[in-house]
């Protein structure tokens, strides 16, 4: 059953910054999962003003676009304003490389204290906040960061419905199956029930005609039924949550082949079709028991999934994922049941990467 609840539920706002580095200096770091080496590093630091956020918020996501050549490695820094005007600490969001040769790529747990916490990809206040400021540190030659942005919310907990927009509209978005990697290198994670954020961000490249080269997958197995999810995979792996579905990690991996996005909040499924209205799929994440989700045939406690469509009745394409084999991949959930699991299950997390040149909906400030 979805509960009704009062239009404006979720309050969101996303903003966006080009990053100018200005302060320079040398650090060191010691990389956890390496050998316990330390490395002295040259860096370039910006650091945004702070930013009001316009209503008491409660977590606190960054999301970037950026480069990060061999040699070279970011770390992602947010601090806070609380409702009491008194300033929180520095908490690190994200070290982040394209590859595992400099630093391992990761999260940070065991940040918390009086005023909030970090899970994995989300600043957790412990009293609301009502500014930021967001810090990038370029580590090593070469860096570059297109762009960075925050998602702050403050969503309560329940579900909505909403009525059907414009449908019969279907993206054309190849399906890939996290299934059929069942038991693919354990070292990340191990493939089948674990890849759904590879395989879904796989499928959104491949519609978008980007992804790696031949030359950049010559090193998974010659029987691989899609060498792309393995890559993805491997790429995203976050070592400290030892797993796939960081989603800031998931955009920053797009972003590497020319792709633009973020992570935000949608309130309705009305707002997501507006993005397919704009032929730009979305990734969403949720979760749920099998009997919330009718057609499902499983249970959860987070997935991704590509919405790709809506029927004429209003009713959710997507590419799901963890459907035993790319034939299977497509499934049409009923309209409420979906929205109520997104809903409930992650407060209407979206992951939305497109073509630079590709113009975004019409927006109430949440992208």
């Amino acid at each position: 059953m979805v509960t009704l609840l009062p239009a404006g539920l979720s309050r969101v706002v996303l903003h966006r910054w080009a990053v100018e580095p200005r302060e320079s200096g040398v650090a060191t770091y010691t990389d956890p999962f390496g050998a316990g080496r330390t490395t002295a590093w040259p860096y370039i630091r910006w650091t945004s003003e702070e930013r009001e956020i316009g209503f008491p918020a409660t977590a606190l996501v960054p999301s970037w676009i950026a480069r990060t050549p061999p040699g070279t490695w970011l770390e992602i820094e947010l601090r806070a304003r609380t409702t009491s005007g008194a300033l929180t600490k520095w908490y690190v969001m994200a070290r982040w490389a394209e590859g595992d040769t400099d630093i391992h790529r990761t999260s940070l747990p065991g940040q918390g204290d009086e005023d909030g916490d970090v899970a994995v990809d989300t600043f957790v206040a412990a009293r609301p906040v009502t500014a930021y400021r967001i810090r990038v540190t370029l580590y090593g030659e070469g860096a570059r960061v297109g762009s960075i942005g925050v998602m702050a919310s403050a969503v309560r907990p329940g579900s909505r419905a909403s009525a059907p927009g414009t449908g019969g509209v279907e993206l054309d978005v190849p399906p890939r199956s996290q299934k059929s990697h069942a038991g693919h290198y354990p070292e990340w994670d191990g493939g089948g029930d674990a890849w759904c954020g590879p395989a879904s961000l796989a499928m959104v490249l491949s519609y978008w005609g980007r992804g790696p080269a031949p030359a950049e997958l010559s090193w998974v197995r010659p029987d691989d039924p899609c060498p792309s999810v393995d890559h993805a995979a491997r790429d995203v792996y976050d070592h400290s949550y030892q797993g796939t579905g960081n989603w800031p990690f998931c955009v920053a991996y797009a972003g590497r082949y020319g792709l633009d996005g973020f992570v935000t909040r949608l309130r309705s499924l009305n707002e997501l079709e507006k993005f397919i209205s704009s032929a730009i799929p979305v990734i969403t994440s949720q979760s749920f028991r099998d009997h919330e989700l009718p057609g499902s045939g499983y249970s959860t406690s987070g997935n991704l999934m590509v919405v790709v469509g809506f029927t004429p009745g209003g009713d959710v394409v997507v590419n799901d994922p963890a459907a035993p084999t790319d034939d299977a991949v497509r499934r049409i959930y009923p309209r409420a049941a979906f929205e109520g699991v997104w809903q409930r299950g992650s407060g209407g997390i979206v992951h939305v990467v497109h073509p630079p040149g590709i113009p975004l909906p019409d927006s109430e400030g949440n992208w």
